[in-house]
């Protein structure tokens, strides 16, 4: 029993000797070389710029034409010195018009699904997203203003007038053909 005491009682002063390493003495350096490192450590704060100084405008563009009007494109037409009579007559019947709610929407987004016969007049059924509406000749579609020429059981024929390359109105045809839908 004397010899388990004794290795016991060695144990302990060989755990005692142990945590004599640990002591204040060492955490005393430690904390001596953070406070030197810290304090030698100077960082490099640019200040902050002033800022600007804001100074306030008056609007003065209420007297103004709006830029998205149809005056503001008939009056650029008309002090255009390139645009000929004919040319600005071409245009200016379809501005003074009311838009037909068809013309919101790009041709290429339409799409003939059949015809119906109506007291001897062919009227096109044309599908936009996924409402159809019937159209027949005169009426307008497209963004391009595009009027209905003509109507067959296969195809709905427009007239559009569009601006060329040097700026000038141009009439050119466009057709929306039937488009058939496979079956499911």
């Amino acid at each position: 029993m004397k010899s388990k005491t004794y290795s016991y009682f060695a144990l302990l002063l060989a755990c005692l000797l142990g945590l004599q390493g640990c002591t204040s003495s060492e955490q005393e350096e430690l904390q001596q070389w953070m406070v030197t490192e810290r304090n030698g450590i100077k960082p490099q704060v640019q200040p902050i710029p002033e800022p600007t100084k804001f100074l306030p405008q008056a609007y003065g563009a209420e007297r103004m034409m709006e830029p998205f009007s149809s005056e503001k494109l008939v009056s650029v037409m008309r002090g255009n010195a390139g645009i000929t009579v004919a040319n600005s007559a071409l245009i200016e019947p379809e501005l003074n018009r009311r838009k037909q709610p068809l013309e919101a929407y790009p041709l290429d987004t339409m799409a003939m699904v059949g015809s119906l016969n109506r007291q001897g007049q062919l009227v096109a059924l044309v599908r936009v997203d996924s409402l159809l509406y019937q159209v027949k000749p005169g009426g307008y579609l497209g963004q391009n203003y595009g009027r209905i020429t003509r109507i067959t059981e296969t195809e709905v024929v427009l007239r559009e007038i569009v601006q060329d390359a040097a700026g000038e109105w141009t009439e050119r045809p466009a057709a929306l053909q039937l488009q058939e839908e496979a079956s499911k």
